[in-house]
């Protein structure tokens, strides 16, 4: 039976961060089915930064509590540089990266992603022997990874992260999301990450068209059902879990996980 990766993203954009409390819902994510966590480099006070000091403080305190496939974020509206974006990239324990291949309007800000910065991320992240999830908002930008594979060779599968719901960008209606994935290469699989999801309708759906990789968390929403809110992101965990087993699917464990991703997991990965 085909299984589902589980990746959660545990932190709201802004809001502080206290690693050991993180690191204790992060361990108990995983432990009801995720397999992946996803992260950006944050100051204690939930700013961006190109310091990953503690990004790695988090990571180091999850890794203490269960095994996950880390995942740093390149992206993130901020002044950073594209090579300041990068630099979660050099902490060894990374696993996977997000790659952010084109600009769009998300919320009231500009999110700038050009081909001179996609290509430097994208090669970036190979030379850190990193696999990446590419982000997508629009069509236009999946066509854009087909003009960078020209010069910059992708390992397969390519992991298309098909993103909605943000102001500016796709919105989570059926008929786009059946649109949206009929643009998925066939040397690509896909996932789904519904920003501001009050209701699991959406997940379902695309759970059901095909998608194998799916986000939940804090980052996007905290909603575990109308007017519902999760104080922890395991319990939105725990709710997906139910709906993919409800479905008929498995999750797939922090192995399975590296296996589909074709990710060799870091020796230093375990601590």
């Amino acid at each position: 039976m085909e299984k589902i990766i589980i990746s959660v993203a545990p932190v709201e954009a802004g809001t502080p961060v206290d690693a050991v409390p993180l690191a204790e819902d992060v361990a108990k994510c995983v432990e009801a089915g995720a397999a992946m966590c996803h992260l950006h480099c944050r100051r204690p006070d939930g700013s961006l930064t190109e310091d990953t000091g503690y990004l790695e403080t988090c990571f180091e305190e999850i890794l203490k509590r269960t095994d996950v496939v880390v995942q740093a974020s390149t992206g993130g509206v901020s002044d950073l540089t594209i090579e300041q974006r990068c630099t979660p990239l050099d902490y060894k324990k990374v696993e996977s990266a997000s790659l952010n291949v084109g600009s769009t309007n998300l919320g009231e800000a500009v999110y700038i992603n050009s081909f001179e910065q996609v290509r430097y991320c994208s090669q970036a992240v190979y030379d850190h022997k990193i696999i990446p999830e590419i982000e997508v908002f629009d069509i236009g930008m999946i066509h854009n990874v087909e003009f960078v594979r020209e010069t910059i060779p992708f390992r397969d599968p390519v992991l298309f992260n098909l993103v909605f719901g943000h102001k500016g960008g796709m919105q989570p209606r059926m008929d786009s999301l059946a649109v949206f994935r009929s643009f998925v290469p066939s040397w690509g699989k896909w996932g789904v990450t519904h920003f501001g999801r009050d209701n699991w309708n959406f997940l379902a759906a695309a759970i059901a068209m095909g998608a194998r990789i799916v986000r939940i968390g804090f980052e996007d929403s905290h909603y575990l059902a109308p007017g519902v809110m999760a104080k922890y992101n395991y319990e939105l965990v725990e709710k997906l879990v139910k709906l993919i087993h409800a479905m008929d699917f498995e999750v797939a464990s922090p192995a399975e996980a590296r296996e589909i991703m074709n990710i060799q997991k870091r020796e230093t990965a375990k601590t």
